[in-house]
């Protein structure tokens, strides 16, 4: 492999889009436990260049915990943008994933906001991960977000 002609320097946030922003941060924030950061809006030429979208207008909150950022973007603008929920096995899905201490902590603090585990906590055999316990959760909007639980002794 050759290595490019620039440096990626670090990771510096994922962004999700939402159909209500209210409803999400309440869930990062309040469940979660990320912090909010501040809360921009985009519109006009620079959304629409950042985006290669025609007439955005964004609503962003941006979230900090946990040495990651979570940027969570509701379009009010344009008009025509739908409303997708690809599953974990269609190209172009994307899941975020966080390392957690007690899994079915997590679990329960995310039945108690409504949302739900897609599937059942697996324990996986083999590779690296080999002893961690895995559950993908969908929020309403479809996003998935990975949960998983380290190892005794491990983290």
């Amino acid at each position: 492999m050759s290595s490019p002609p620039f440096h990626i320097i670090a990771a510096d946030h994922t962004g999700i889009t939402v159909a209500n922003l209210e409803r999400s941060l309440a869930f990062w924030r309040d469940v979660l436990g990320f912090e909010l950061s501040h809360r921009p809006h985009q519109t006009g030429a620079l959304a629409s260049e950042i985006t290669g979208v025609p007439g955005a207008e964004i609503s962003i909150a941006v979230l900090k915990g946990y040495g990651h950022k979570i940027e969570l973007l509701e379009y009010l603008a344009p008009s025509d943008r739908q409303h997708l929920r690809p599953r974990p096995c269609d190209v172009g899905s994307v899941h975020v994933a966080f390392a957690v201490d007690d899994l079915d902590a997590v679990l329960g603090a995310i039945a108690a906001s409504g949302w739900q585990a897609a599937g059942k906590p697996q324990t996986l055999q083999a590779g690296p991960n080999a002893g961690k316990r895995v559950v993908y959760v969908r929020d309403p909007d479809g996003a998935t977000i990975e949960f998983m639980q380290l190892r005794p002794n491990e983290g």
